[in-house]
């Protein structure tokens, strides 16, 4: 099941910052941070987001802060919002130790020369990785899922501490997505194939059991392989966007300049 969010869900900014700090450690488009790609509804049932009918999109990432937060959401268009939200927060003691959450959106077209698409890069500090949300638009036919995740960790080069085998491998579909799932740690939720434009997909996969620890740096990228056309293996030229959901400590890297509304507009 999908169906289009608000007309205005996917291109208001949702902003955290954490302790005063002047740039802001989560700059998410709104519904991107729930999982949601593309602008297109779609039940997630996980253990960090929780997506339900009629819009109710719920995260439950720890959030550890000290001293202040400050949550902003920005409507870039030039029409009223209507917003209802809660936040629920507990007063304690923050352990010592405590990373910070942050995450980071980024969306490009792949190049076939250059099919590598950067989902995260920049951090330095130490911390854990935790998630990856893909909203991937497929702009050739055939199957798009063979590309390789790499985890560039703590100075590494040219070879990743963590290299996968394939995209369907890493959101843990094995041989392909041939239908939706939504599971505590990992979902395919969108398989819009050819409805109204070219083919997409809305993927998680949350390092809640496993995550991804780094000391100093770490980069991640995945690339856009696949069998296109007639069964013949090649790099695409796909457009991809992505949240990268991590904790670390502060203060982070400046983030990329966000991009501009029509940057981001749903194809």
């Amino acid at each position: 099941m999908a169906r289009r969010s608000s007309d205005s869900d996917g291109r208001n900014i949702l902003r955290f910052y954490w302790d005063h700090e002047e740039t802001p450690s989560i700059e998410v488009p709104f519904t991107d941070f729930f999982a949601i790609g593309h602008d297109l509804f779609a039940p997630v049932n996980s253990l960090a987001v929780v997506n339900n009918p009629q819009s109710g999109m719920n995260s439950y990432w720890p959030m550890p802060f000290r001293k202040h937060v400050k949550v902003t959401l920005t409507n870039e268009l030039d029409e009223d919002l209507a917003l209802g939200y809660q936040i629920t927060y507990a007063e304690t003691e923050v352990p010592e130790n405590a990373g910070y959450f942050h995450a980071q959106w980024r969306r490009a077209t792949t190049e076939r020369e250059n099919p590598d698409y950067t989902i995260l890069d920049g951090v330095n500090g130490h911390g854990q990785y935790v998630g990856t949300f893909l909203a991937w638009t497929q702009l050739s036919e055939g199957w798009f899922g063979e590309g390789e995740i790499k985890f560039f960790i703590d100075g590494d080069d040219p070879y990743p501490t963590i290299c996968g085998t394939g995209t369907e491998d890493y959101f843990c579909g094995s041989y392909g997505f041939p239908e939706t799932y939504t599971t505590p740690y990992v979902g395919n939720v969108l398989d819009h194939k050819g409805q109204d434009g070219p083919p997409k997909w809305s993927l998680y996969r949350w390092h809640i059991m496993d995550p991804v620890y780094f000391q100093a740096d770490l980069r991640v990228t995945i690339q856009a392989l696949g069998w296109w056309p007639n069964a013949r293996f090649q790099p695409l030229a796909d457009d991809i966007a992505s949240v990268a959901y991590w904790y670390q400590s502060e203060p982070h890297a400046p983030y990329p300049e966000f991009p501009g509304l029509q940057a981001r507009w749903p194809r």
